[in-house]
């Protein structure tokens, strides 16, 4: 085992290079990075999504090219001085080809030096410290609860396959599934939030303005009322998937010989469930965990971030990308990318553990 993990642990490395260099061939064949939005600054521009848009019919209805290539390569720098624009340049690190750049990337990333925001003046390791409570918080409870409800109802379903509860809570599920996260977070906020109906909860915020001014007691209530919507609305969606495949896993392990042989020597439908059945169904339930947790705490909450005005990693990745601030994009997805591979290779580990017989370093032989 202790051969599998090391080379498991190796095989990250050209992994995570091989994600770094198609990500950084991406952004750079994007349009748009932090010296055009520097210069477009100066000159008075709005680098907004709509001021793009509306700035590229202009140039299509004059029939004017875009960039002025006797005196600037980047777009609006005509009439800047061709030393400030060379200055701009050096400030963002633009003076260096792009393979001395990836080059230099990539040896910072090795020491997990992933450096500065280039609009925020702080590092990357702080800002994701600075975000990381607000994701976590949505993460972790909307992990627990998916697990609580889905596995419970998944095994019950199997139990009761194809009786009227079996069937209701399907369609119940299904619906659910249906409904887009961000929409039922609108929805929430009308019936429960001031919207049409009922003022119950707050709007904004993890917390209370005050919040350090309350009591142990009050904290943690203030707390859970103004996560309680961001969670549902997280959720409506994972119970589908999980439910699904627990209550398929547990079909096809019921109808095998051994729980045949464990009902036969008369033990109760709990310990053929618990004792024999569970172990074995479970196995895929684990196998799923990581990309769950990984897709819960950094990538499904950006618009539940947004709509709640929650200041996390969702809001933070998607503010990165729009401002082209590199050292946040790539440091995010290094780290991010680092901890999925991790989280994988502790699944696998979990499944040992889970079944014994199971052996990852004889099937690579």
């Amino acid at each position: 085992m202790a051969a599998y993990i090391l080379r498991r642990l190796l095989l990250i490395i050209p992994t995570l290079i091989g994600i770094l260099t198609i990500n950084f061939l991406i952004i750079q064949a994007a349009p748009g990075g932090p010296v055009e939005q520097t210069i477009a600054q100066l000159q008075g521009i709005s680098v907004g999504a709509t001021a793009r848009i509306s700035g590229a019919q202009s140039d299509l209805s004059t029939n004017q090219p875009a960039t002025n290539s006797s005196e600037s390569s980047y777009r609006g720098a005509s009439g800047l001085d061709p030393e400030l624009v060379k200055e701009i340049e050096a400030l963002y690190g633009f003076d260096k080809p792009a393979h001395e750049r990836f080059w230099q990337m990539l040896k910072s990333y090795a020491v997990f030096d992933f450096g500065k925001s280039l609009f925020s003046d702080k590092t990357v390791i702080e800002l994701i410290i600075e975000k990381l409570p607000v994701s976590i918080s949505l993460g972790l409870w909307a992990t627990l609860i998916t697990y609580l409800v889905s596995i419970p109802l998944g095994i019950r379903k199997a139990v009761r396959d194809g009786t009227p509860f079996d069937i209701w809570s399907s369609s119940v599920i299904i619906v659910g599934y249906a409904i887009p996260n961000f929409l039922f977070a609108i929805l929430l906020i009308v019936i429960f939030a001031g919207g049409s109906w009922l003022d119950w909860f707050p709007l904004r915020g993890l917390t209370s303005p005050n919040f350090d001014e309350l009591s142990l007691f009050g904290q943690i209530k203030d707390y859970f009322w103004h996560i309680t919507l961001p969670v549902f609305a997280s959720v409506i969606g994972s119970f589908a998937t999980l439910t699904m495949l627990t209550k398929n896993s547990f079909l096809d392990e019921i109808n095998k010989q051994y729980v045949l042989t464990a009902r036969a020597k008369g033990l109760k439908e709990n310990q053929v469930l618990y004792g024999h059945v569970f172990r074995n169904a479970m196995l895929i339930i684990i196998a799923g965990m990581p990309a769950a947790l990984i897709s819960i705490f950094f990538t499904g909450s950006m618009l539940i971030e947004v709509i709640f005005s929650l200041d996390g990693i969702g809001l933070l990745g998607y503010e990165a990308v729009i401002n082209r601030d590199y050292p946040v994009i790539f440091g995010t997805l290094f780290i991010f990318t680092l901890i999925g591979l991790i989280l994988k290779l502790i699944s696998d580990i979990t499944y040992v553990f889970v079944d014994p017989r199971i052996d990852f370093e004889s099937r690579e032989q």
